[in-house]
């Protein structure tokens, strides 16, 4: 399903505003029938504007694969000095970017892309997308920590209270948490403030997609089905956040 004013839009008719301008004057039509603002059409029905069909163009498939960052590669499209960064380490052939960086001392999933509408869309913070992580620290801890981790914690550096999370123990120093948020070196600043030090931090899962048993170092294609299932998820968020 899709907006009809995106739609319109995306058929390179014109902007979402002027398709909703155009819909309440009458001038377009579904199925044959005179289209209403704010409705939404599936693949297969027939639009029209002045009697004129209209047709969105097919896109070419998005390229979006998963890397399994190591630690020490920089998220950075900019040469880091001694660092390497995560272009250079790649060497992909064609210009991709990252949707959501890593720090240079953590590991794992890292997701990139050449459409600069994917990560936006992924990185929009109202939209609650979920980011999970498996985390060292340095020293044994409580349910008592996982707890005030799950609460939300105070960041003094960023005069911040992270949002309510998920978290769970899988080892005597290890646990795995689901964030819905994405603030500098969050979850090292929250174990910090709660009296520990990471020592391990590896990013298993962005939304639907996950790390799996990717190499470190290594990258994939991202399957069609979970392309379809990620551009699902967005156009969802999109919307419940439209007008």
């Amino acid at each position: 399903m899709i907006r009809l004013n995106k739609y319109m839009s995306e058929a390179g008719v014109c902007s979402r505003r002027e398709a909703d301008r155009l819909i309440l004057q009458g001038r377009v039509l579904v199925d044959g029938k005179t289209a209403q603002t704010g409705m939404q059409i599936q693949e297969g029905q027939k639009v029209e504007l002045d009697g004129k069909p209209v047709v969105k163009k097919k896109k070419e498939r998005i390229t979006l694969i998963a890397v399994n960052k190591p630690r020490g590669i920089v998220c950075s499209e900019v040469s880091q000095g001694g660092d390497q960064n995560i272009i250079e380490f790649l060497g992909y052939p064609r210009r991709i970017t990252y949707a959501g960086r890593l720090d240079k001392d953590s590991e794992g999933l890292l997701l990139m892309t050449d459409d600069g509408d994917l990560i936006n869309q992924m990185m929009r913070g109202a939209n609650l997308h979920e980011k999970e992580y498996e985390v060292m620290v340095d020293r044994p801890f409580n349910e008592r920590f996982l707890k005030d981790l799950e609460a939300g914690v105070y960041l003094k550096e960023l005069d911040v209270t992270t949002r309510p999370c998920r978290a769970e123990r899988i080892g005597k120093r290890r646990f795995r948490i689901i964030l819905t948020q994405g603030l500098n070196r969050q979850i090292r600043r929250m174990c910090k403030e709660l009296g520990y030090h990471v020592q391990e931090l590896k990013r298993v899962r962005i939304m639907n997609i996950r790390l799996g048993h990717l190499k470190t170092g290594g990258w994939r294609n991202v399957t069609d089905q979970e392309l379809e299932e990620l551009l699902e998820l967005l156009q969802t968020d999109n919307t419940e956040t439209e007008d």
